[in-house]
């Protein structure tokens, strides 16, 4: 098959199995961005590791070869891309995030889905990745969507 053929390949030019090169090639494959009809924290961790692949993808891919091309004054056309750090931020900021929260109001003894919807929506409200207006419930805006 192809893919055994190009493993193949890539064995030959890093030299597998005749010395250690200290070169190798990684596949990641997790999970895609999960959205149902009522998610659960499952959905939102597998959801947060996407956004934070993206995010370090776009560092490097875009970001950082940019300012390279800036310092080295290499003509070239900008590529814009969606900066995720809001969305970083409304899960992972301390100790104001999503995830903090959590921590936070799983310690108290009589913490409920409502009373957790509602510190959430008190302290994350003014970050546009965040819409929480309905009940126990909130989204969270994702580059791949809610």
């Amino acid at each position: 098959s192809l893919f055994d053929w190009l493993v193949d390949q890539v064995n030959k030019s890093l030299e597998v199995g005749k010395r250690r090169t200290g070169r190798s090639i990684s596949i990641l494959d997790i999970y895609g961005f999960e959205s149902f009809q009522k998610n659960s924290f499952e959905q939102l961790c597998i959801n947060y590791a996407n956004e934070r692949l993206q995010q370090h993808f776009n560092r490097h891919l875009f970001k950082l070869e940019q300012q390279d091309y800036e310092i080295d004054g290499v003509d070239w056309t900008k590529v814009d891309f969606e900066d995720n750090q809001e969305c970083l931020d409304l899960i992972e900021k301390k100790p104001i995030g999503l995830l903090s929260l959590l921590d936070e109001e799983s310690n108290f003894p009589r913490a409920t889905d409502l009373t957790l919807a509602n510190k959430l929506k008190q302290h994350l409200q003014t970050n546009p990745c965040f819409k929480g207006d309905w009940g126990r419930g909130f989204s969270v805006c994702h580059y791949a969507g809610e």
